[in-house]
């Protein structure tokens, strides 16, 4: 068997952790398929990130079920934030991302491409987006009706424009943006992400199913896999603390976030 064939089992392996940290956590689902399909798979990552949203849409749609059976999901806080978001990353996916050139800088002894842009903004924002997770201050009361809503449109609309950018669903940001701005319990602003991330994902991917071609049969294995591991992952997190599971998700996302900023910039 060939190395490359090697990694491609491992790839689809893993793939089911990619459900997992979803169902765990509520998002972090692109944080694992955007790596695993651009290191592993080879796709290249604009394609790795039309496939992403696809994967992690279709999970998260699956994992969102259980979550709103267990009162686990803000229908109002999703749609409140969701469709500003969805507006975003349609746009985003169907022409900003196509008008991007391969090649946007070359110097003497600097190239800044595509994928480069594409990867160094999708780990910076998990680096960001890590912190005030790991920090693992209390909950805040929930707020209920009485939380900022223009703030939470308008982060609605600027994390669709970012996940649009790198192909996310965006878990990774949305988490902590209802968390703050919204008074959510974790494990209530989890499920809430869940719900956006799936219609986020979805319909952003539509923009990209209008212009780009896709290996249907390789794209649903892996999504099957990756629901496999959702439907573990919202059993185990009704057993862990919600700010466990904040630190945990912080944790994870910079050292994710740290790697691939590594591995692009050092060319390793």
């Amino acid at each position: 068997m060939e190395a490359v064939e090697i990694v491609e089992i491992i790839g689809y392996i893993v793939a089911v952790f990619i459900g997992l940290l979803l169902g765990l956590l509520g998002g972090g689902g692109s944080i694992l398929s955007i790596p695993i399909l651009v290191y592993l798979f080879r796709i290249e990552p604009v394609l790795a990130s039309a496939y992403s949203l696809f994967i992690v849409g279709a999970t998260s749609f699956v994992g969102a079920i259980p979550k709103y059976r267990d009162h686990l999901v803000n229908i109002r806080t999703g749609f409140l934030f969701g469709i500003p978001s969805i507006i975003s990353i349609f746009s985003t996916r169907r022409w900003i991302v196509p008008s991007i050139p391969n090649i946007i800088y070359h110097g003497d002894s600097f190239t800044l491409t595509k994928r480069l842009l594409l990867l160094g903004i999708f780990a910076v924002l998990m680096l960001l987006a890590s912190i005030p997770m790991i920090r693992g201050r209390r909950e805040r009361k929930n707020r209920g009706e009485h939380f900022y809503i223009i703030p939470v449109i308008l982060e609605g609309a600027v994390i669709g424009f970012l996940t649009g950018l790198v192909g996310a669903g965006g878990g990774f940001l949305i988490i902590p943006a209802l968390v703050i701005l919204t008074g959510l319990p974790m494990k209530t602003a989890s499920g809430t992400s869940l719900f956006i991330i799936a219609i986020n994902s979805l319909i952003g991917f539509t923009g990209d199913l209008l212009t780009t071609p896709m290996d249907w049969p390789f794209l649903l294995s892996i999504t099957a896999i990756a629901i496999i591991g959702v439907h573990f992952g919202n059993i185990y997190s009704r057993k862990i603390p919600g700010i466990k599971l904040r630190k945990a998700f912080g944790w994870f996302t910079l050292a994710m976030g740290s790697w691939i900023l590594f591995k692009e910039l050092s060319g390793f």
